[in-house]
């Protein structure tokens, strides 16, 4: 298993966790913005920072369709 897939399980189970939601449920509402794969991309920007900083952009993502940044 890659580094990256790795991090994107991590990254998945932990914000699951701070939405307190089922990391199914999680990833479903990911796919359904369409924004999995977005996500999974930015493994470069999300696990050289803080986590909540990978949250607030998932947020955004979820939200706009766009990143925080």
């Amino acid at each position: 298993m890659s580094e990256e897939m790795k991090f994107f399980m991590y990254l998945l189970e932990s914000y699951a966790a701070y939405k307190n939601e089922k990391t199914g449920d999680t990833l479903k509402e990911w796919d359904k913005h369409g924004i999995t794969e977005t996500i999974f991309d930015n493994y470069w920007g999300y696990h050289t920072e803080r986590i909540e900083n990978a949250f607030d952009d998932i947020d955004c993502l979820v939200t706009t369709g766009r990143h925080a940044w």
